[in-house]
Parts: C-alpha cells; sequence; structure tokens
C-alpha cells in the first residue's frame, strides 16, 4: 500500500493565494518527513479552487526540496499545453531528481483556459488522444517527427532522454512504483468515463481516479481497464502489475465526528467560492454540486475520523477495487498547522496499521 498526500493549493474564503501555496509547499515537505510515499499536485487557471497554474514547476521546486518522496502531477491539463514542452520537463525532472517524478495528464474541462491559451475548444473535445500519443512518443523514442491535425513538424531529437537515468545514490525513490528506471519517467491518466477508462488501457497506463467516486464505481473502472487492456493485446503481467491511483480526502481526528466536522465547517466556503469561478469557454451551462451535501459525501466515502477508522476504510478501498496508492487531500481544514498535524498522523498512526 502506497499513501500519499493530495495537494490542490485550495484558497480558503479570507486567505490569499501566495498563503495558500505556502501551505502547499508545507504539505508536501511535511509529507516526506512523515513517511508518506507521495505528493500529487494539482493544476488549475483563474480560481480560487487551486492557485497552482503549473504542476510541473511546483513539482520541481518541491523535488529539489526533498530526497525520498514521489512527486506527481494530479494532473497536467494536456489540452492547454504543447505536449513536447511537456515531455522535455518531465524528462528533465525525472532525470534530476532520480526517477522521482511521475506525469499525471488529463484533458481538463470546456473553460476559458482554452480560450487564454489559444488551443480552443477543439482541443478539449477532439484533440487529447493525438496530444497524448505524440507526449508518449516523446518519452520513449530517440527522435520525433509528428503530423496531425494539431500538430506538425520534422522529425528533431529528443533531449533530454527520458531514458538515460543515472541512480541518484541520495535518493531513495522507489523505482518499482511507475515505470522502470530506464524507461523515462511513469504517466498515469485521469479517468472519469468509459472513454478516458478505454483510452489508458489500451496505452497501458495506470488510471488516476477522482475523489468523488466510490468503491464500487472505482472497481467497475478497474475492471473494465482490465478487460480493454487485455483486448487491446497488454499481457497479463503488465495488466496485473498496474498501480492505479485512488484520489480522496484525509481528516485524521480522535473522533469521527469531530473530523466530520472540520472539513464540513471549512470546504463548502472553499468549494463554493472555488467552483463558482469556474467559467465555460462557450457559454455551457454547469450543473454544480451542493458543496455542503458533497463534503458530507467525501467525509463518508474516505478516510475521515480515529486513525483505525481511516486506516480500514483505505484498506477496504484496496480489497474491493485493486488499488493499491492512494492521494489523499489534506489540506480540507484550510489551516496550515491543521494541515500539518493532521498528515503527521496519517504517517505516524494511520501507515503502521496498514502494514
Amino acid at each position: 500500500m502506497r499513501v500519499g498526500t493530495f495537494v490542490l493549493g485550495a484558497q480558503f474564503p479570507g486567505q490569499g493565494q501566495g498563503e495558500a501555496l505556502h501551505r502547499a509547499v508545507r504539505s508536501a515537505e511535511v509529507a516526506e518527513e512523515a513517511g508518506l510515499d507521495s505528493v500529487w499536485l494539482a493544476e488549475h487557471h483563474f480560481v480560487p479552487y487551486g492557485v497552482c497554474p503549473s504542476a510541473v514547476t511546483l513539482a520541481a521546486l518541491l523535488l529539489g526540496r526533498t530526497r525520498r518522496i514521489r512527486v506527481g502531477t494530479a494532473v497536467s491539463v494536456l489540452p492547454t499545453v504543447h505536449p513536447v514542452a511537456l515531455g522535455e520537463q518531465s524528462a528533465l525532472l525525472h532525470l534530476t531528481s532520480g526517477g522521482r517524478f511521475t506525469l499525471g495528464v488529463g484533458r481538463g474541462g470546456p473553460w476559458v483556459d482554452l480560450e487564454v491559451f489559444g488551443a480552443g475548444l477543439e482541443a478539449y473535445e477532439k484533440g487529447f488522444p493525438e496530444s497524448l500519443d505524440l507526449l508518449l512518443r516523446w518519452l520513449r523514442e530517440p527522435r520525433v517527427g509528428h503530423e496531425g491535425e494539431r500538430f506538425s513538424f520534422r522529425e528533431v531529437t529528443v533531449v533530454p532522454r527520458p531514458d538515460e537515468l543515472i541512480a541518484d545514490p541520495h535518493s531513495a525513490a522507489d523505482g518499482a512504483a511507475g515505470a522502470g528506471s530506464g524507461s523515462g519517467p511513469e504517466v498515469v491518466i485521469a479517468c472519469t468515463s468509459p472513454k478516458s477508462v478505454e483510452r489508458a488501457a489500451v496505452r497501458g497506463l495506470p488510471m488516476l481516479l477522482g475523489m468523488h467516486c466510490g468503491d464500487e464505481e472505482k472497481a467497475d473502472m478497474v475492471a473494465l481497464w482490465r478487460k480493454q487492456a487485455l483486448a487491446a493485446g497488454r499481457s497479463q503481467e503488465e495488466v496485473d502489475k498496474a498501480a492505479h491511483v485512488s484520489a480522496g480526502v484525509v481528516q485524521i481526528e480522535d473522533g469521527r465526528e469531530e473530523a466530520t466536522q472540520t472539513l464540513v465547517k471549512a470546504m463548502p466556503g472553499w468549494l463554493k467560492q472555488g467552483l463558482d469561478a469556474h467559467v465555460t469557454v462557450d457559454g455551457r451551462h454547469r450543473a454544480m454540486r451542493d458543496p455542503v451535501s458533497y463534503t458530507e459525501l467525501l467525509c463518508s466515502l474516505h478516510p475521515v475520523g480515529p486513525p483505525r477508522l481511516a486506516a480500514d476504510r483505505i484498506a477496504a478501498t484496496s480489497e474491493r477495487t485493486g488499488i493499491t496508492r492512494f492521494a489523499l487531500l489534506a489540506e480540507g481544514s484550510g489551516d496550515l498547522a491543521a494541515t500539518e498535524e493532521n498528515i503527521r498522523r496519517l504517517g505516524a498512526e494511520v501507515l503502521p496499521l496498514l502494514g
């Protein structure tokens, strides 16, 4: 079982953006101190829901400040970036960190980001497969040229080559967590629908599954991934070794009600302020979740409560779904000191119960 923290850089009502980013950095530093496996970094534009606009940039900072923990993006949004640029940055982080970087990618949403960065709605609605395959080629081949609907360029040399990793004697990264050290950085893909599960499966990419999903839905998505991966010609060994990631929320306190109230008191204000700020690129209607009921749902699904309950929920999710990696949002209180304490208790009091 590999348990990490999911860092949004959430800006709660009354807080500044610098405060949110400081808490994000401290969350990662404390996660390493606490013995967690990984830290996963979200990426958003123009909204207080999350004030980190570049997960790879923040990953670079955190990889430089840590020595053991894996750092991943959750996720880098492909429609708003050039896949070659993202591939170059990922190779750089993979090589200079001793193999501790994981690249999580996703399609994002139909937000105004597409207008600002010049990608357009078509990049979101139709362009993701082309961008993903170009990115994967860049991470796996020595020279790449491309002729497609969105990108076209002559063949060029891949520099730096992500497969030329030299082991860092000062790094304790666990290479088994993702792709082998000789094959470049691990790539995972955020999946929210059967179509995205199919995209991940045929390419043999592990899935990152959202915190809004319960165990039954995640188990169904894993089963679908296995079926489609085998149908696409992936080996049984490759399918069995796929290390999918389950996103969730964590709040460790002595009582279940106490932990739930901490999140119900803080998260709805952040969710309403953050999600209401999203603007669609084409004016389409957005159905928003009720922030209080959504917070209560998250508390019922995830490790929120005393250490024993938290460990039991993590173990139960793993048993029901086959997922062995977890990215748990620990900043739901909105308070720096409380977030640090939450992460420390996760490491000291929950991880030992998981064996």
